[in-house]
């Protein structure tokens, strides 16, 4: 689904576990398209034949940047990169160092629920180790597509959480930190916190944003003035 002429929805496909949506950045005509976050184990030629019924060409996405690392948005990371093998892969560097480790606690989250997904899955330990092109900091501006995106670090979700923002055309693309219909992402998994997800949310919150672009749930264009401050306001209790 095309958003604007220069950004494409390609919606999760959800089962026993969410799948992240993924966006595709760039003005196709300069063959120097971003793909943000990958998503669910299995998902990998979903994503791609998606693309490609877009009209992308897959061999011009340059670069897979995710907005984290939790799962449901890294799960089948590994079969994209297999279609796109000349993609860089980039990362906030609080995440990016634990994958070249191949430390998983922030993939999974939590304990229990990586042996099910072991199990689920017949994921084998250490499958989540990647070379990480690109550590990313926050406060860069990145220059892909004929487009500028403005990179922030928002922990909280998860530690190494970070947000793209399109100040020209008001676009954010928050992960999973704020979703539509004032819902925010959970902050009880490992590295996760309520205070610093507070905290992201009113950095957020002084943007001026017309479409949010989440990695869950619907899309929310022509998005009500003081949407994410006021969604902060109604979390503050639980966040403190």
């Amino acid at each position: 689904m095309q958003v604007t002429e220069a950004v494409f929805f390609i919606h999760g496909q959800d089962e026993f576990i969410p799948d992240s949506h993924a966006y595709v950045l760039g003005k196709p005509s300069s063959k120097d398209l971003t793909l943000v976050d990958a998503g669910l184990m299995g998902k990998g030629q979903y994503k791609i034949e998606a693309i490609k019924a877009d009209g992308i060409d897959p061999s011009e996405i340059k670069r897979v940047i995710m907005t984290h690392t939790h799962l449901d948005h890294i799960g089948c990371l590994t079969e994209i990169l297999e279609s796109i093998p000349d993609a860089e892969l980039w990362v906030h560097g609080v995440e990016g160092t634990p994958l070249e480790e191949g430390d998983e606690r922030t993939v999974y989250g939590m304990d229990m629920f990586r042996q099910m997904c072991q199990a689920q899955y017949r994921i084998k330990a250490g499958a989540f180790r990647f070379q990480v092109d690109r550590k990313l900091e926050g406060g860069e501006t990145l220059q892909m597509g004929g487009m500028s995106w403005e990179v922030l670090h928002i922990p909280g979700h998860s530690p190494g959480s970070i947000a793209l923002y399109h100040a020209g055309e008001k676009i954010l693309i928050p992960g999973d930190t704020v979703y539509a219909d004032y819902a925010i992402g959970r902050f009880d998994l490992h590295g996760a916190s309520g205070r610093q997800l507070r905290d992201s949310l009113n950095l957020l919150a002084g943007l001026e944003v017309r479409t949010l672009l989440p990695g869950h749930n619907r899309i929310m264009e022509h998005v009500p003035d003081g949407y994410i401050r006021e969604t902060a306001r109604q979390w503050e209790p639980y966040l403190s």
